[in-house]
């Protein structure tokens, strides 16, 4: 793993610090990862929803989609 060197104003790093120092998060290495984490997710679900927006209009109902959600959580 590499390191990163960054400087935050001394509002963001009070407020980092007091995620630490409440549990949330063990470090700032902890807390910077949780930020990318969420942020690769977050772009993952822009990129699949403007997926679906480009496939076109679906013939399923909300209801065949629910009976195939629900039948893939029993499998």
């Amino acid at each position: 793993m590499s390191t990163l060197n960054i400087s935050l104003p001394e509002p963001m790093q009070n407020w980092v610090e007091s995620q630490i120092s409440s549990g949330h998060y063990a470090d700032y290495s902890d807390y910077i990862l949780n930020l990318i984490r969420r942020d690769q997710q977050q772009n993952l679900l822009v990129e699949h929803l403007i997926e679906g927006e480009n496939s076109g209009e679906s013939d399923k109902t909300i209801d065949d989609i629910w009976v195939k959600i629900k039948a893939a959580k029993t499998h």
